[in-house]
């Protein structure tokens, strides 16, 4: 009979002697405050030893036939019900003695979700100012700031920025998300002239007036043009 790749009997004398190491993935899960105008970090307090009852990011081990972004994307839902956001592979983790449970090598992922109140929170999760987050365990605390690095980088030269919005906002929160992503001040006038050239928002009628009296229009962010031109060459750049 012909062996598949399958065949177990099989893999158990070809890799006969290894050790066996788990495989989890974490998740850091980044959102933006609309009202307090922050950029967020999702914790809960672990539920299993070691370190139980203390903050860490959410994670889970990688199940025996299951894809690691499906993992990600798993714990994710589970987490907070929500499907399709935003997320990417970080890096991996994988120093002998970082977790005193077992050999365990982590696959990290970071998403970019939307604050609100219909979060499916299962693990009584809670939101921190990423200033302002406990001491969380193991190495969790390199995975954020590698997180927060890595998000840095790409809103530069990618419009990720705008996952961390609703649908409808104005120019003023849009600055905000990106003066707190850079974690710098932002010129409000070259910034709004820089995004406008780009063409790329769409202007509604509608104003918010929680602000001011005048109010300030709401946008949408033109994703399908957006893909077009990038098929052509355009670059994204702030």
């Amino acid at each position: 009979m012909k062996a598949t790749n399958t065949d177990h009997s099989l893999t158990n004398i070809y890799y006969y002697g290894s050790d066996k190491i788990l495989v989890a993935v974490d998740c850091i899960i980044f959102g933006f405050d609309i009202i307090e105008e922050k950029l967020k970090i999702l914790l809960f307090k672990r539920l299993v030893e070691p370190f139980a009852g203390q903050w860490s990011l959410v994670g889970s081990f990688v199940r025996k036939d299951e894809d690691i972004s499906l993992a990600a994307s798993r714990i994710l839902f589970e987490l907070t019900g929500l499907g399709e956001v935003f997320m990417e592979q970080l890096r991996s983790y994988g120093k002998p003695d970082r977790d005193p449970g077992s050999r365990v090598i982590s696959i990290a992922y970071y998403s970019l979700i939307q604050i609100n109140d219909q979060l499916n929170n299962l693990h009584d999760a809670q939101w921190f100012e990423i200033k302002d987050m406990p001491k969380l365990v193991l190495d969790h605390d390199e995975m954020v700031r590698d997180a927060q690095e890595q998000l840095k980088q790409n809103a530069i030269r990618r419009p990720i920025g705008f996952n961390l919005l609703p649908e409808y906002f104005t120019l003023p929160q849009l600055l905000k998300v990106y003066k707190e992503i850079y974690q710098k001040p932002l010129d409000d006038r070259n910034f709004r002239k820089k995004i406008l050239s780009m063409d790329l928002l769409i202007k509604s009628n509608e104003k918010d007036k929680s602000g001011s009296k005048k109010g300030a229009f709401l946008y949408k962010f033109d994703k399908e043009k957006y893909q077009n031109l990038v098929k052509k060459g355009f670059l994204f750049e702030l």
